[in-house]
């Protein structure tokens, strides 16, 4: 999926899915769209949004934060998106482009939504650029990462408030570069995303004169021994390594990594889905001292994060995640296109989405870039104990 497709199994229980494929946060009883997406909004009526996030599968738990992200920000704007009720219509992505294309295509042609938030899965956000396209309605990717979805398959009608691969490893390169006291080992699961996250992090660190000391990608969704890989990494001389997994495998890689005696050996980084979430709980102590890059953390130290912190634990009675914001902000950019729009979909609300200017979001502002990619600060993070929790500690912004 871009990133989380490295989760081999579900880490925490999946949420419940009844009543919910037609409005679990409808706050309106009816309205929608045509496919030219003339609006319902527009004459005085609620405005449909489709969510399309996995509610069942090993991805579920990503779902549950992107809803919860999603219906905490309708909560504080009076179940609005640009002055007009908000009806959500929720669909199962699922695990895979097989489910969740299917899914999107009723939500346009059957829902009748005028914009469509979510996607896990870079395969089905890729699948379905098509479709967007061809339908003239928005979709704003709240997590998918796959480079090509803003670079060599960009359209005008897809958005993204996440991520792209390469971005969240390139901006950890030149602070790995300067911290690094030698050569640094790379190591990744051997799928789209982790070459992905693997490149964009070797090209800037190349650039800022760190040294290579070894590269390996594990079978992913296969590897559960990583002893191999880490006796390798140990007789390569590195003096610290890069590495790209996420959910039960990050949980994996990193026990064993602390297990072997790494961890007092040599300094870990990677992107910050090695710590995110339920990963981080999985892992506890054997994580502390890891160092990630990521465009949020619970831990920011500012006003509006933890306005919106102490927001969202009240709500939901669980702290925050990137996947969270990311769909907490998807709602905010579709609350000022709307509001350009007047309820309007289709074109309009495509162009709308490019004026939107600068989002006041939990994780420092940020806007639309160019390719529609988020244009966006990184931070640091370290793996700290606060009161024998684990945290994303920010030490430092990288961009």
């Amino acid at each position: 999926m871009g990133v989380l497709s490295a989760i081999a199994r579900t880490l925490r229980p999946a949420p419940a899915v009844a009543a919910l494929t037609a409005g679990a946060l409808a706050l309106s009883a009816c309205g929608g769209s045509s496919l030219d997406q003339s609006g319902g909004g527009e004459s005085g009526g609620p405005v449909k949004i489709g969510l399309l996030i996995p509610l069942s599968g090993v991805y579920a738990p990503l779902g549950q934060d992107m809803r919860d992200g999603f219906k905490l920000y309708l909560d504080q704007h009076g179940g609005k998106l640009g002055g007009s009720e908000a009806e959500v219509v929720e669909a199962d992505e699922g695990e895979g482009p097989q489910t969740g294309v299917p899914a999107a295509q009723k939500l346009v042609s059957q829902d009748r939504t005028t914009a469509v938030v979510g996607v896990v899965n870079s395969a089905t956000a890729l699948g379905l650029r098509d479709f967007f396209t061809e339908s003239k309605q928005p979709l704003l990717v709240a997590n998918a990462g796959a480079d090509a979805i803003t670079a060599g398959r960009k359209s005008d009608y897809v958005w993204r408030t996440s991520f792209a691969n390469g971005k969240v490893g390139a901006a950890l390169g030149p602070a790995v570069a300067k911290e690094a006291k030698g050569g640094v080992y790379l190591i990744a699961a051997d799928y789209a995303a982790g070459r992905e996250m693997v490149a964009g992090f070797r090209k800037a660190f190349e650039a800022a004169g760190g040294k290579v000391a070894g590269e390996k990608y594990t079978p992913f969704g296969k590897t559960q021994d990583y002893q191999p890989y880490l006796s390798a990494i140990r007789s390569s001389g590195a003096k610290a390594v890069y590495a790209f997994y996420a959910g039960a495998e990050a949980v994996s890689f990193v026990k064993q990594y602390k297990q072997f005696g790494l961890s007092d050996e040599i300094d870990l980084y990677g992107t910050g889905f090695l710590t995110e979430g339920d990963v981080l709980k999985a892992q506890g102590q054997a994580a502390v001292g890891t160092k990630t890059s990521l465009h949020y953390s619970a831990e920011l130290d500012t006003p509006r994060n933890k306005e919106f912190v102490a927001a969202y634990q009240k709500a939901f009675n669980e702290p925050p995640t990137v996947y969270s914001v990311q769909a907490y902000d998807a709602a905010a950019a579709l609350d000022k296109a709307l509001a350009k729009t007047k309820g309007a979909g289709g074109q309009k609300l495509a162009e709308a989405l490019g004026e939107v200017g600068p989002i006041d979001s939990p994780r420092g502002s940020w806007t639309f870039d160019t390719a529609h990619d988020a244009q966006q600060k990184y931070y640091l993070r370290e793996v700290r104990s606060s009161g024998g929790t684990m945290v994303n500690a920010v030490v430092s912004e990288l961009s």
